[in-house]
């Protein structure tokens, strides 16, 4: 394994401005920022995370290393036509984790009409009959390998 050190460039390696610090958001001038988490402080977001789980929530704080805090949070879980928004509070979100980071329309509906709000335990039913579903096909699937004949 070979491990990676920062050298005393890595602002210039990475594009961040010399004179960047954690108060000097507001100014036109900083290009780089168009592209950073800091558009999208104080605002409802949707976030993607690399375990397939979806949380919603209000940006209050984030790092270089894009960790991320929400404020009352919650976890949408949704198995087919219904959903569930599971309150989570408080939310510190390792930043490795994180595969997408989007804005949510205030204005807009979030979700097709559709679809249909359960209670928790309903949610999770509906995810256990899923994964049994999912675990029989995959099982069905490897029986009947043998009659691939590529």
């Amino acid at each position: 394994m070979r491990f990676v050190s920062f050298s005393k460039n890595f602002s210039v390696i990475f594009g961040i401005p010399k004179s960047f610090s954690a108060m000097s958001w507001a100014g036109p001038e900083d290009i780089h920022l168009s592209t950073s988490l800091a558009s999208y402080l104080d605002k409802k977001l949707l976030v993607l995370l690399r375990d397939g789980r979806k949380l919603l929530g209000i940006l209050r704080s984030f790092d270089q290393f894009a960790n991320a805090v929400l404020e009352g949070a919650c976890e949408r879980v949704i198995v087919g036509d219904l959903y569930c928004d599971i309150s989570l509070g408080l939310y510190v979100i390792r930043g490795e984790n994180v595969v997408l980071i989007g804005e949510l329309d205030l204005e807009k509906e979030e979700l097709p009409p559709h679809m249909t709000r359960v209670s928790e335990t309903e949610i999770k039913r509906a995810q256990k009959v899923e994964r049994e579903a999912t675990d029989l096909k995959g099982s069905m699937r490897k029986r009947m390998e043998f009659l691939d004949m590529d």
